[in-house]
């Protein structure tokens, strides 16, 4: 059994100034595949069986670190690219925006605070808008941590605020680069999906069964 990279959901040149095609190069192609070739790496180690997801729950539950960070980070990296999109001026619809200001009052102050929430982020982790029965909240997990283990925290939308994500197109400049990244490149139509409560499943992978050499 294993597990394999996902491909970007668009062209690593697609989203132009806000997230360069060399970051794409890093944060995907480097960052992310290293997460999936450990967890492969424990898969065969310890007879791993399951989905991503169980993988997930099941390493939280038994305290294994090292597998829950990578195959919480592959969720988390998974989703994210989800989250993005060319930008093309795609803004909140329908039932997202309706939600969006009974919860914030609008859009801008939606994204005004989800930056706020990514920019105050102590260290590494990110920032999620979640679900939460029928009403939207903001908040923000260390680390690897992921909604995949948080009973009723339904993610809809996340920013990767780990250095690697914004280093090369923003060096140290967190503030900006979720300002740019909110604020030009979000994929409102997957976001919106992810209100029917099954954006766990969307970024959940089942192992390919395979002889490890």
């Amino acid at each position: 059994m294993s597990f394999t990279l996902p491909d970007l959901p668009f062209a690593k040149d697609a989203l132009g100034q806000y997230m360069s095609a060399e970051t794409f190069d890093y944060h995907h192609g480097k960052h992310h595949k290293a997460y999936v070739d450990k967890l492969n790496g424990f898969v065969a180690e310890k007879g791993l069986r399951g989905s991503l997801t169980d993988i997930i729950r099941q390493a939280r539950a038994d305290g294994d670190k090292a597998v829950f960070n990578n195959a919480a980070q592959h969720w988390n990296h998974s989703f994210f690219w989800q989250c993005l999109a060319p930008p093309e001026g795609q803004t909140p619809e329908g039932r997202l925006a309706q939600l969006i200001a009974s919860a914030f009052g609008g859009i801008d102050p939606m994204l005004a605070r989800l930056k706020e929430e990514a920019v105050g982020h102590f260290s590494n982790g990110w920032a999620w808008l979640i679900l939460d029965r029928d009403e939207l909240k903001i908040t923000s997990l260390h680390d690897a941590d992921t909604p995949v283990v948080h009973e009723g925290m339904k993610p809809l939308l996340t920013l990767d605020v780990w250095e690697h994500a914004y280093y090369i197109d923003y060096r140290n400049e967190r503030p900006r680069f979720a300002e740019s990244v909110l604020g030009n490149v979000i994929n409102w139509e997957f976001v919106a999906q992810n209100l029917d409560g099954d954006g766990v499943g969307r970024a959940d992978q089942e192992a390919a069964s395979e002889a490890f050499a």
